[in-house]
Formats: C-alpha cells, structure tokens, sequence
C-alpha cells in the first residue's frame, strides 16, 4: 500500500475516488501522525478530531453513493490559526486574543468544508502574521521540515511545515508581504498568492485587510489548482497540456541585486532551463518596483497598527519585541500621507501592468536569501530586522502590486522560484506553474 503521507492532495482525492481510500482511514491515519510527532505543539495550535472525523464518515457515505462534491472531497488539510473555526479557538498566534472563540467558520472554511475538505486542525503562525521569518516565541515556533534548526518561514509557519513533514495533505494560509510564499519556499512546497480581493475574507483575523489574502500551501501545482477551487466552491483551473512553448517572461533585474549566491544560482539555473523549453526570457528593470516598495512601511504599517493599536497598546507586555515594534513603526504616519501614497500606488500599478503587458509572468526568486538560524534571530534583535526586510523584499512586491504570484521549489532546497501575473489571473499563473514545476525540480 502506497505511503498516504507521501501522495499529494490530488492522488488522495484520486484514491478516494476510485474506491482505493477511505476517508475516514485516512483522517485517522494523519490524526496518529501528528499525534506521534515530536514537535506536534510547536505545528499545530490545537487539533480538531472530533469535526475532522465527522466531515470524514460524510465524505465516505458520499463517495460510496457517487456523490463526491469536488476532487478534494474527504481529503484532510489544516488551516492557519487566523481563520475563525466554530467553537474553536482561533487566537492568530497571540496572547492579546487568548480564548477567543468565534461562533462562525470564516467563509472561505465553510465554502470548503461544504465542498468536502476535512479540517484536521489549526496550525501556529508568528504573532498576528506579522513577520516573514515565522517566530514566534509568545505562542510556539515550529522547525523548519528540512532543518530544524532553521527558521520555517513566516507568516503561515505551521501551515506549511505540517504539509512538508506529511501532517496534512495541504494547508491554507494567508498572505499579506509573502506569509504564503515565503514558507512555501522554506520548506519546498507550493505557494499560491492569490489577488486580493478574489477570496473573502469574513472570518479571517486581519493584519492589514487591503493587502491580505488567502492562499493554499501545497506539495504540487495540481492540488494548488484544486485547492483554489476548493477555497472558492469554483471549478479548478485546467492545467491539462501546460506549456512553456513561446512564452515570455521578464527577470526585474532591479531586484536582484541583494540576492545571495545559493538562491541566486538557483534562479539562474531555472532560467536557463525554461529557456531550453522553449521560453524567452528578458530581463529589465522597472523603476516602479522600487517606488512601490519605498510605501511598505507606510501602506502596510500604518493599516496593521490602525487595526491593531487599541489592543495593543493595552497590552504592550504581551507582545513579542520586535513584532511590537513593527506594529508601532505604523503610528506616525498622517492620514494625509497614507492617502497619497495609496493614489499614487494605484498609479504605480497601471504602470507596471502597461510595462509588463506582453510577458506571459515576470520572475524573481521567492526570497533573495535562504532560511536563517532560527536561534540567531532570537538572540540579535537587529539581525532578525535586516533579515524579515530582506526575507520579504520580493515577495511583497505582488503584495503592493495587485498581482497573483506562486512559489515553486527547485533543485536546490528552500530556494523558491516565484512567477508573478496580473491581477485576477490565476488560472493563467497556475498553467504557468504546472509547465514549469517538473523543469526547475
């Protein structure tokens, strides 16, 4: 019998299907895993057995009578601990919202649960998902699934090394600066940023809602594909005869120059491996990638310590330092000021689109560096601030830019491959991926 653990989404569904997997053996067998895993605490914020088994006996019934509602019917995924859950505490890896218990599911965990997913849980992220590292010593830092001593990548840390270490099939995040993308990378999965906007986000804890989105962490492109669809109660993307014939892809060589050695050569190296399936790829630098960025800290600062500045500052003690420290970097902007860089942001956006209009994606690294020692972050405050800087300094240029962006694992561990496409083009970008991701492994 094949290793569950070891299948991706996709075959899971696939075996449930054809009759070969019973949902509920399967909830149970992941249930055992985490259970026997040394660091299960540090992955999961509390497990959901009894719901996970419920949605499972359902999702048997109905794959005996031929009624399975979606591919990923009866397949068990975790979620972020910043989607509200019923009756289940959902805390966003904070002491500041310790107990609290919403009534509701967050929409986009009921569209899922009614299309059939089995929720197995709720994983650990860094403290109100802001930081890219994923530290969190107020709540738990999970290791890293290849190293773990390494950082796994933030925000959604647990989210993905439940999925790389076999915990879950998949797990939903969120993405705000790269939370999805950045631990994807770290832990060689697949990341999906989804356009803000496309999925809601009633019932998601909020860091800065113009920004956040949601998105699913994933073993392959296929079960990103279906995890989208599940997310939204749409039919997937069709990434049947993907190719790479005669697309055009352009490197922003402006923002590549703090790239280090070992992600950078894996970059170049899947360059010249798309180029030999027959992409083109150009390279130029956009000055309006450096503008948008120089508005991170007041578009995305200033929003996260408006939602967050009352409880807050009520509660300052509670906080982990340095994340205390990037919310309250957000407190002495002017309204006038963040108005003004939000009109012009909105005109960054048209420029950009207009300049990249005829590739097919643009390309960067995931993350210009790879997965710091997780104790050295701990122990010298400022280079856990120059580190989260550089660790997202790609990522959240999607982020500022309207755009939908994925993450892909090369052959070099945790160094990431991320092609990013216009807004609202996910099936797009997500063919894209499915041509590339058997290329850069």
């Amino acid at each position: 019998m094949a290793d569950w653990r070891k299948l991706s989404a996709a075959e899971l569904g696939r075996g449930i299907a054809s009759g070969g997997i019973d949902p509920v053996a399967l909830t149970d067998m992941f249930l055992a895993a985490i259970d026997a895993e040394p660091a299960r605490d540090r992955i999961f914020a509390r497990l959901t057995p009894e719901r996970a088994r419920a949605e499972a006996l359902a999702a048997r019934e109905r794959a005996k009578a031929g009624l399975r509602r979606h591919p990923l019917d009866g397949v068990p995924i975790s979620w972020k601990d910043n989607f509200d859950s019923a009756g289940i505490a959902t805390e966003a890896g904070s002491a500041l919202l310790k107990g609290r218990v919403p009534k509701a599911d967050a929409t986009v965990l009921a569209t899922a649960t009614a299309q059939g997913s089995v929720s197995l849980g709720k994983t650990h992220l860094t403290e109100l998902a802001f930081s890219g590292l994923g530290l969190n010593p107020i709540t738990a830092t999970p290791p890293n699934a290849l190293e773990p001593s390494l950082a796994p990548g933030g925000s959604s840390s647990g989210a993905a090394v439940a999925t790389a270490l076999g915990l879950a099939a998949a797990g939903i995040g969120s993405d705000t600066g790269g939370s999805v993308r950045v631990p994807a990378a770290w832990n060689d999965l697949v990341g999906l940023k989804t356009t803000a906007g496309r999925l809601p986000l009633t019932g998601v804890v909020p860091l800065a809602e113009s920004f956040d989105t949601v998105g699913p962490l994933a073993k392959t492109v296929e079960d990103a594909a279906l995890l989208l669809g599940l997310l939204e109660g749409s039919k997937p993307a069709d990434l049947s005869g993907a190719s790479l014939a005669g697309c055009r892809f352009l490197v922003l060589e402006n923002a590549l120059q703090a790239t280090r050695d070992a992600p950078g050569a894996a970059f170049e190296a899947g360059l010249v491996k798309l180029s030999k399936s027959g992409a083109k790829i150009d390279r130029a630098s956009l000055s309006e990638i450096a503008e948008a960025l120089s508005f991170s800290p007041i578009l995305f600062g200033a929003e996260a310590y408006g939602t967050w500045k009352d409880a807050i500052e009520a509660a300052p003690d509670k906080m982990f330092p340095q994340v205390l420290a990037r919310f309250r970097g957000g407190k002495g902007f002017s309204g006038a000021d963040f108005v003004a860089a939000w009109q012009r942001l909105r005109r960054l956006r048209g420029l950009y689109l207009t300049a990249t209009a005829e590739y097919d994606a643009v390309l960067l690294p995931t993350t210009p560096n790879l997965p710091p020692d997780a104790a050295r972050l701990l122990a010298e405050p400022d280079y856990f601030v120059s580190e989260n800087l550089l660790t997202l300094s790609n990522t959240r240029i999607a982020n500022l830019l309207g755009l939908a962006a994925l993450s892909l694992p090369t052959a070099t561990p945790q160094a990431g491959f991320m092609l990013m496409t216009a807004p609202l083009s996910e099936a797009r970008l997500l063919r894209l991926g499915a041509a590339a991701e058997p290329i850069l492994r």
